[in-house]
């Protein structure tokens, strides 16, 4: 008793922590925490599912909805995981996001694979224009900027990052990464230019003496005859060569603005075209959505009725595991939950139908027939000839008694060529003539 107590109190412990992390938004620390509460004591519903309110806010929608399964499957009753399951689940469109949001982030790992590193960008923005916080998102779009060398659109993202999970250790270590190339690049960058008028110099005594180069003449004369040369030569210029030049460029400009005009035209035709076929792709990605979101509804659906199986398994509760294993849908699992369906399937049925026949005799010693009729048909549909035949024989006389002479007669029957020559298929013979009679 002193050993479980421990347990326990390590556990809430590890949650405690835990909670404090998550309340300064120090959401990898938070997750660190609560799983080694977990470890400690599975059924600490509190560190379940506070789990699976970080995994929630970090993006990790998937991982969330686990947690939140496996805490309603050990407490089904005043458990707020019901209440965050239908939220996500009544929103179908927020499902739809969620299932596309994996969809394109594998995509652009894909990509980056592939060193198709544009494809990846532009994948990742998509992803978190859906799922703003999925924070292993921000983190592999920085790591592509910090490739191509944009080291301040690493550093946004990165922030980004770093505002919903402040004690991430993968951000931080980017982040100093960026920082310091950062800071290479601009003292690298820097560079002096001096310049320098053109002067001349020469020594009066011990005095250096500065003045510059180009030295005119001011005289009256020298300037009026400077201005009659400078008239001269403009005038010359705008004869030959600005007019002929202002010409030439109004025409190549008429030239450009036409040519532009047909290439906006044909832009905007193309852009037309371009729309419509945005907009029936669109409506097909509408109905393709809704399509998955029901699939992902029955997923999620599928995947609870197994856990809800392995857990009155564990319970001993056998009657329930055999009752809920029917209504499994193997081939909507994955390859380790199908493996762990068909161990678990094997387990449960030989028990379950041992479980329903000792009901069903029950039933039928006590003449509840109709209910007898119910547990007798499950025993013959998975063993036909289940103890010696005496389920099919009873089922048999079930009917009888409930006026259904039609499957008495088919199970009476079947009594006589599973056994011939028996006292038992004697006597389902005499119910039979007897039937036949009437």
């Amino acid at each position: 008793m002193d050993s479980y107590n421990k347990i326990i109190r390590l556990s809430n412990t590890f949650y405690n922590d835990g909670l404090k992390k998550a309340k300064v938004r120090d959401l990898s620390g938070a997750a660190n925490s609560l799983r080694k509460s977990l470890q400690f004591y599975k059924a600490n519903i509190q560190a379940r599912n506070l789990l699976g309110l970080v995994y929630y806010e970090m993006g990790e929608v998937v991982d969330a909805l686990s947690e939140w399964v496996i805490s309603r499957s050990l407490k089904p009753e005043d458990n707020p995981a019901e209440q965050y399951l239908n939220v996500i689940q009544s929103n179908r469109a927020h499902l739809s996001s969620v299932n596309q949001t994996i969809k394109k982030y594998n995509q652009a790992l894909l990509y980056c694979q592939q060193d198709s590193k544009d494809l990846a960008i532009i994948q990742l923005k998509k992803v978190l224009s859906m799922n703003p916080g999925l924070i292993k998102g921000h983190q592999l779009l920085a790591l592509l900027y910090m490739e191509e060398g944009k080291y301040e659109r690493a550093r946004r993202e990165l922030s980004e990052a770093e505002k919903i999970d402040n004690g991430n250790y993968t951000t931080l270590r980017y982040l100093r990464e960026v920082n310091q190339r950062m800071q290479k690049e601009t003292s690298s960058s820097k560079a002096i230019s001096h310049k320098k008028e053109g002067t001349a110099s020469y020594q009066n005594g011990n005095e250096t003496i500065i003045q510059p180069v180009n030295v005119r003449d001011t005289s009256p004369f020298m300037t009026v005859l400077n201005l009659f040369i400078g008239v001269g030569i403009g005038a010359l210029i705008t004869c030959f060569l600005i007019i002929p030049t202002v010409r030439q460029n109004a025409v190549s400009e008429a030239r450009k603005a036409e040519l532009q005009a047909n290439d906006e035209l044909t832009t905007r035709t193309q852009e037309m075209n371009g729309l419509k076929q945005e907009i029936e792709k669109l409506k097909s990605q509408i109905g393709n959505m809704e399509g998955e979101s029901e699939d992902t509804k029955k997923t999620i659906e599928n995947y609870e009725q197994m856990i809800a199986v392995c857990y009155d398994y564990s319970q001993q509760d056998i009657q329930a595991a055999g009752d809920g294993i029917e209504k499994v849908d193997a081939t909507l699992l994955g390859a380790q939950s199908k493996a762990v369906y068909d161990k678990m399937s094997g387990l449960v049925n030989e028990q379950y139908l041992a479980v329903v026949y000792q009901q069903a005799e029950q039933d039928y010693n006590s003449r509840n027939f109709p209910a007898a009729i119910t547990g007798l048909e499950k025993v013959v549909q998975a063993e036909e000839d289940h103890d010696d035949g005496y389920a099919i024989y009873h089922l048999a006389h079930c009917y009888r008694q409930t006026g259904d002479a039609e499957n008495a007669k088919k199970y009476y029957q079947r009594m006589i060529e599973l056994h011939p020559g028996t006292q038992r298929a004697k006597a389902s013979q005499q119910y039979l003539d007897q039937l036949n009679r009437q």
